[in-house]
């Protein structure tokens, strides 16, 4: 691991984990599959370019559950970013502290096969299927790892916290981009949703463009598709669009009537 990701590691809330490949059994790559076949032939014309180039970059197929040690070969020299293994969803300080280090967080286990239609919590398949391909983006992890440096210097504020993490829903995981007058997918729970993969480019929700300021003051669902989505022009306008969100997030924490903080 890199040696400025050491403080993460040395918590004592962590507990390293590795990918035990030959731990999965014939129902984890069958599940793999159906997940995988049902989902890609709905990407084509609907995904963004940047996730059709890194799905194959990263050498993902159906017929191979993703391993994360040849994924990591691979996004070094892509990106320089690595993934990180962890049981399942671990606090907002370790999970910003691995974004900051460049490294993207990642269950490995599966859902089960009577589980294919609905899960509470993100398995491995929406970490890598969904998010993994679009690491290969520079300008997209770049802003990744300054949203997860912006996270770390409010840690201890519960409102800041709530704030960011509005960016992080409405970019990372439910985010649209226009190429060549078309909208796109990029956004991770949409690409690994059938169902609001055709529904987020439907006429049924409002299409925002990108708005640092609406997005901060916009609460979102967790339990049901969107009812608006925000849609970027490219993912450099995601990247330059950091010292806006500092600046706005200062003013609203500046505005707070109460004290948010632990």
């Amino acid at each position: 691991m890199k040696e400025n990701a050491d403080w993460i590691f040395k918590d004592p809330r962590w507990k390293p984990l590795k990918q035990d490949y030959a731990a999965y059994t014939e129902e984890d790559f069958e599940v793999w599959r159906i997940l995988f076949e049902r989902q890609i032939v709905n990407l084509p014309g609907a995904a963004s370019k940047a996730y059709l180039d890194g799905i194959k970059e990263i050498n993902f197929s159906s017929e191979k559950i993703a391993n994360f040690e040849e994924t990591n070969k691979i996004l070094a020299k892509s990106t320089g970013w690595g993934i990180q293994v962890v049981p399942g969803l671990i606090d907002d300080d370790l999970f910003f502290g691995l974004l900051k280090h460049k490294y993207f967080p990642s269950s490995t286990w599966l859902r089960k096969m009577e589980q294919l239609d609905y899960l509470e919590e993100p398995d491995m398949f929406h970490d890598a299927f969904a998010h993994m391909p679009m690491l290969t983006n520079q300008s997209y992890v770049d802003f990744l790892q300054q949203l997860g440096g912006i996270a770390l210097k409010h840690i201890k504020n519960k409102y800041a916290i709530e704030l960011l993490s509005r960016i992080y829903w409405f970019t990372i995981e439910f985010g649209l981009i226009r190429e060549e007058g078309n909208l796109r997918i990029y956004g991770a729970g949409i690409l690994s949703s059938a169902g609001e993969t055709k529904f987020s480019l439907s006429s049924e929700p409002a299409h925002h463009p990108y708005d640092v300021r609406k997005i901060l003051s916009m609460p979102y669902w967790k339990d049901k598709f969107q009812d608006k989505y925000f849609v970027i022009d490219n993912y450099e306008q995601l990247y330059n669009s950091v010292p806006e969100i500092e600046q706005v997030l200062e003013e609203m924490l500046a505005n707070s009537p109460v004290d948010e903080s632990n």
